[in-house]
């Protein structure tokens, strides 16, 4: 999984405060907020082999300021993790381009080959 809001995110808490990003941002986007019943926490992981890529790098100072920790501009790296999954890394990658990234294509593939990511 690249840049998943599995447990939520904090940009969509803080961006359906606004009636009109609401509405240009629809229904889909009002689900990724981090309350207990939101979408991503209701998901349950069937402890497939999942690997998570999370970013670390934003390209919006705006949507950065959102959060706490360390982010991609959209998610956390805290909220990218899922309980369950198999291995997890952190890229210096916005979560815009994280998958146009080389480093994250190897990573992928070593993760796809041997169950892991390459440290």
């Amino acid at each position: 999984m690249l840049a998943p809001p599995s447990q939520g995110s904090e940009l969509a808490d803080r961006l359906q405060v606004s009636p009109v990003l609401r509405f240009l941002l629809g229904p889909a986007f009002m689900q990724l907020g981090t309350a207990e019943d939101s979408l991503p926490n209701r998901l349950i992981n069937h402890h497939s082999e999942i690997g998570v890529i999370a970013g670390s790098r934003s390209i919006n100072p705006l949507f950065a300021s959102y959060f706490r920790d360390a982010n991609d501009g959209k998610v956390s790296v805290s909220r990218a993790q899922l309980h369950g999954m198999k291995d997890f890394i952190v890229v210096p990658r916005s979560h815009t381009f994280i998958m146009n990234s080389d480093l994250v294509a190897r990573q992928t593939i070593n993760f796809l080959e041997h169950g892991r990511f390459r440290r």
